[in-house]
């Protein structure tokens, strides 16, 4: 009703003001001093001439006055103002050239395309040119009006669209293309097919911006199809954190869905859940009897989506709180449920909408659980400024908790309410005191006989709500109450409301044999009455009469048949067949049948006693915090929960398989230069010969080159970690050289468990990186020969000069590229702690970042992990476990195959965090023990510092605006304000690489992302006392992280 009468009122404004103008064209002679019509046309006129105004700007050669005419045209489109006329003037500028002005057309296109469709039609190949324009912003806005033009014709045109923009390199136009699925598919349902071969292709998408849109297209497109998940649920999970929050509720909502079809319930502790799922095929009676012993144990999947949902319990955003708690109800083991407790009920300080939710979820659940809100009852006590949706729903829920133990201060609490000047709440809470008296023996006389004390109210609505429940409650004990029903009969000339009346008589007849002097007296005055009582009291009244006839007929038999000849001639027909139905039935004659036989047994047989039920009990068939839970009915488009499986399917689906990176045989690029030959002195052990022998052709050089290489694969671990004793060996060895050879370098690995050999493996490193893992070495190798001590430490967290001047002067190629990746200009020697010894039952690891580009792949970030021993027995088979990641690329570090106690080792590990602060969880086994260890990166070391001319840095950050740009203002302390503070404090927060600059007040900063490579450009302007703070970067979320880091370090005095 009121969308439609919103609608017809813009339609009449429209109308009044067409006829306006009409009017004011034929009758311009009129004087405007005419009152009452003339002051509503001279209104109307106005607007019209207003809108003239905005045409004319809209239409003039200045794009001063196009822009502040389309602002004002968006300004009456927020107010809610019609500006529909105005399409013809406004899609002329749809082709302009000024951006600003290019952003607000298409504001304006989205809103009005559906209305005026023919016009819109005009600009398609505008739209089409716009989705190939370079400002991101253009593209997306582009395609959401092209999508939002629902004429059939265009459908193939909307449909080329999506599919170029799925592609897209920017996030928010691939974010803008999941929205536009949805739109066409409700458009063309015919286009699903190829709608799922777009959204299959989105959902490999890595962005955070684009997850939540892409499930959100799955969800209304193809909510069934659970296959396409199978590969991206382990990179939905880690990636859900970082989403955005509406996001992170419909990811949450389908991966609801999905668990609930991929894993074994957690509720059943009684059956048997094999982990492997494989048995052997004659397996005999004892071993069933052994598995079916055997504990439950969670899918390592289904852990992993309660672990990475857990977290945003703490989300500012209610929706997301409500979507993981709803999570944690319908898939989490029921002795983990109490973690969702505090998150909702700290919701209650939201508005009432909000409450009105969250309370209607937690009545649901208290009804099976009431251990988990029982410590927070004081939090639903009902407050005075409450609403009376919001009153009720906090009584249903104590109703809920109340049992032997806290029964008494609720009760003490309800006493308080039923005063309350709120009618529907004070008859709620008396209906809330029978079920209190119903649940618990206990207290029932006790709350009955308060509810006789409410029968003198002078309330109505109390005293006709104490009726109807202290009528429920005698059923369950007649015959110890006759005192009650006797006080009731007293009271029934003072009480008016019909439901109070109809129950006194109703307990009348029904136990008129406990009161067989007071129910005859009571049908007398009924009869006298009879004609001006409402129906449902008049009904009674004949049932009374029926009753008192079977039971004392000599006492009510004339009184029966008068009130029969009353009811015969009754307005209402349902009193008048109810008096014909009771006359046949009691009043035995010719034409009665067998029935009137059994007329006592029909009337007088026992009644159970009325169960008083939550409201609440049966809406836990609906998925908690959906619609159709709020309204108790199945909304349009809900999709059901389904019903764990026996049987969990196949985990394999999930494995996505991970592409390691592959050398190139034969390695062509190495011999194109001299450099790229003293490079592969770190893989190959004939390199000291070919420098020897400067004779040697192009063509033998590289048949070396590629033998070596062989060798290396071959050898990848061994033959690197001795790599200086080997390196005057031939490398033409005879296989049974090369055995003896790795059975030697195996022996002295064991020997020197603390050396630090099992950190120089380059098993997995691509040749692309050759220069850096070179520099690496050099370094590595430096670090050796000054301190070759078992663990060795940095003793300084900053390069010396020296050393760095002399590592950056090693020139590797002639020409250099204007992004050349550079040196840490600082290395934090803070250690994290990974396995505490006490945990790890003697084994302790900690972890450190390196800040060096990763031997094992290009996207993975370098650490250093210590692991010492400091039980009294030694540790064997240190290790990795195989199935111990959690979707992040994980390098494991050889088997530590013997530990010696209180000895220590270092290794080295890569780890690809896919540029996100997700942690990254494995198990880190012995022998005997595994233990579950997380590291958590910080954004700073997510980086790698790179190197380029200021005229280049800003070319760079020009490219990185709007959108990829973070900025802010701070007021630093005087100590901070010097260029090597700034320098020090910024590069300690993050692996950045400095930039020269010609400004002295100006220190610009550079790195890129590990994983993707994505430029990260920091520039900090120092303006006494103020500096200002600028990232620009493709990645928002990094982008923000890393200014709210810097903004901490730049403003904490201290070193």
């Amino acid at each position: 009703m009121l969308g439609m009468s919103a609608n017809s009122v813009s339609y009449n404004e429209q109308g009044s003001v067409e006829s306006g103008v009409d009017a004011a064209q034929e009758n311009s002679s009129i004087p405007a001093s005419i009152s009452g019509g003339g002051a509503a046309f001279s209104l109307f006129s106005a607007d019209c001439k207003k809108n003239e105004d905005l045409k004319e700007m809209l239409e003039s050669n200045k794009e001063s006055l196009k822009l502040e005419a389309m602002k004002r045209i968006v300004g009456l489109i927020a107010k809610g103002k019609n500006a529909s006329e105005l399409f013809p003037a406004v899609v002329k500028n749809v082709a302009s050239k000024n951006i600003e002005l290019k952003k607000l057309v298409y504001v304006y296109l989205v809103r009005y395309a559906e209305e005026q469709q023919d016009l819109a039609l005009l600009s398609i190949s505008t739209f089409q040119r716009a989705l190939k324009d370079p400002n991101q912003l253009i593209r997306a806005s582009a395609l959401r009006v092209l999508s939002s033009i629902r004429v059939p014709i265009i459908v193939p045109i909307m449909m080329l669209a999506i599919k170029e923009a799925s592609t897209d390199l920017s996030p928010y136009v691939r974010k803008t293309a999941a929205h536009a699925i949805q739109k066409l598919y409700s458009l063309d349902p015919d286009q699903k097919e190829h709608l799922i071969e777009v959204i299959e292709k989105l959902l490999k998408d890595k962005s955070t911006l684009v997850a939540g849109s892409v499930v959100m297209a799955f969800e209304e497109v193809c909510p069934d199809r659970i296959d396409l998940i199978h590969k991206n649920y382990r990179k939905l999970c880690n990636l859900l954190v970082d989403v955005e929050e509406w996001g992170q509720v419909v990811i949450i909502h389908m991966l609801t869905r999905y668990a609930r079809t991929q894993f074994v319930s957690p509720w059943r502790e009684d059956a048997v859940f094999d982990e492997n799922g494989e048995k052997t095929f004659y397996d005999s009676e004892e071993e069933r009897r052994v598995d079916q012993s055997k504990p439950y144990i969670m899918d390592p999947d289904h852990r992993l989506l309660l672990r990475n949902t857990k977290p945003l319990l703490q989300s500012r955003n209610t929706a997301v709180v409500m979507a993981v708690s709803q999570l944690y109800w319908h898939l989490a083991p029921k002795h983990e449920l109490s973690i969702i407790t505090k998150s909702l009920v700290r919701l209650f300080r939201s508005h009432r909408e909000v409450q009105y939710i969250v309370l209607q979820n937690i009545a649901t659940m208290s009804i099976q659980r009431k251990g988990m809100f029982e410590p927070f009852m004081k939090s639903f006590y009902v407050r005075s400024t409450d609403a009376t949706h919001i009153k009720t729903l906090k009584l249903e829920i104590l109703t809920n908790l109340a049992n032997e133990a806290n029964i008494s201060t609720i009760l003490r609490e309800l006493q308080t309410y039923v005063k309350s000047q709120d009618k529907a709440f004070a008859a709620a809470t008396i209906q809330a005191i029978g079920r209190c008296a119903t649940n618990i023996s206990e207290v029932t006389d006790t709350c009955l006989n308060g509810l006789v004390l409410l029968l003198s109210n002078r309330d109505e609505t109390v005293v006709a709500e104490s009726v109807v429940v202290i009528k429920k409650l005698l059923q369950t004990q007649p015959s110890q109450h006759s005192d009650i029903i006797k006080h009731m009969a007293k009271l029934f000339d003072n009480i008016t409301v019909p439901m109070a009346r109809a129950s006194i008589l109703w307990l009348m007849g029904e136990y008129c044999e406990h009161v067989p002097k007071i129910a005859p007296d009571v049908l007398r005055k009924m009869a006298k009455t009879f004609t001006s009582e409402e129906d449902i009291v008049k009904l009674q009244t004949v049932n009374l009469a029926a009753k008192l006839y079977l039971s004392n007929s000599k006492q009510t038999k004339l009184l029966t048949q008068y009130v029969l000849n009353l009811g015969k001639y009754d307005q209402n027909y349902d009193i008048r067949d109810r008096t014909r139905f009771i006359r046949q039935l009691i009043v035995p004659n010719e034409k009665s049948g067998v029935l009137s036989r059994y007329a006592r047994r029909i009337l007088m047989a026992p009644k159970p006693a009325p169960v008083l039920q939550s409201a609440f009990k049966d809406r836990d068939r609906f998925q908690l915090g959906t619609l159709s839970h709020t309204l108790n009915s199945q909304a349009n488009g809900y999709l059901e929960l389904s019903d764990w499986p026996a049987v969990a399917p196949d985990q394999s689906v999930r494995i996505v398989e991970v592409v390691e990176p592959v050398k190139e045989a034969g390695a062509p690029v190495l011999g194109k230069s001299k450099p790229g030959k003293s490079a592969e002195k770190f893989y190959s052990d004939s390199e000291e010969e070919e420098e020897g022998s400067s004779s040697e052709d192009s063509s033998s050089s590289s048949s070396e080159e590629s033998e070596s290489e062989s060798e290396s694969e071959e050898n990848s671990d061994d033959s690197n970690k001795s790599s200086s004793s080997q390196s005057e060996n031939s490398s033409r060895e005879s296989d049974s050289e090369k055995k003896k050879k790795t059975l030697k370098n195996k022996k002295l690995q064991q020997q020197k468990p603390d050396s630090k050999d099992s950190s120089l493996s380059f098993g997995t490193g691509p040749i692309n990186v050759l220069i850096h893992i070179w520099v690496l070495m050099l370094l590595l190798l430096f670090c050796l020969t000054v301190s070759p001590a078992a663990v060795p430490t940095p003793k300084s967290s900053i390069l010396s000069p020296s050393l760095l001047s002399d590592l950056q002067g090693l020139s590797i190629s002639p020409t250099a590229s204007a992004l050349q990746a550079s040196f840490p200009v600082f290395v934090p020697e803070t250690s994290h702690e990974l396995l505490h010894r006490m945990t790890g039952k003697g084994l302790s690891a900690q972890y450190r970042f390196t800040r060096q580009p990763c031997i094992y792949g290009n996207s993975m970030v370098s650490l250093q992990l210590t692991l010492s021993n400091s039980s009294d027995q030694a540790l064997e088979n240190i290790h990795i476990s195989e199935k111990s990641s959690t979707g992040q690329n994980i390098h494991r570090f050889n088997a530590i195959e013997r530990l010696e106690p209180q000895a220590s080792v270092t290794v080295s590990m890569g780890v690809d965090f896919n540029d996100s602060t997700q942690a990254a969880n494995f198990q880190l086994c012995t022998k005997e023990d595994e233990f579950s260890v997380s590291i958590q990166p910080a954004v700073g070391e997510l980086l790698l510092p790179i190197t380029m001319t200021e005229a280049d840095f800003t070319k760079e950050q020009g490219k990185l605006v709007g959108m990829n740009e973070s900025s802010a203002t701070i007021t630093m302390t005087p100590e901070n304000v010097s260029s090597q503070s700034v320098n020090r404090k910024v590069v300690s927060v993050a692996n950045l690489g400095v930039i020269p600059s010609s400004q002295e007040n100006i220190h610009r900063f550079a790195g890129k992302t590990v994983s993707s490579g994505c430029l990260v450009l920091v520039s900090v302007a120092l303006k006494d006392p103020d500096a200002g703070i600028t990232i620009n970067t493709e990645k928002t979320v990094m982008g923000s992280m890393l200014l709210r880091q810097v903004k901490t370090a730049l403003t904490n005095s201290g070193p």
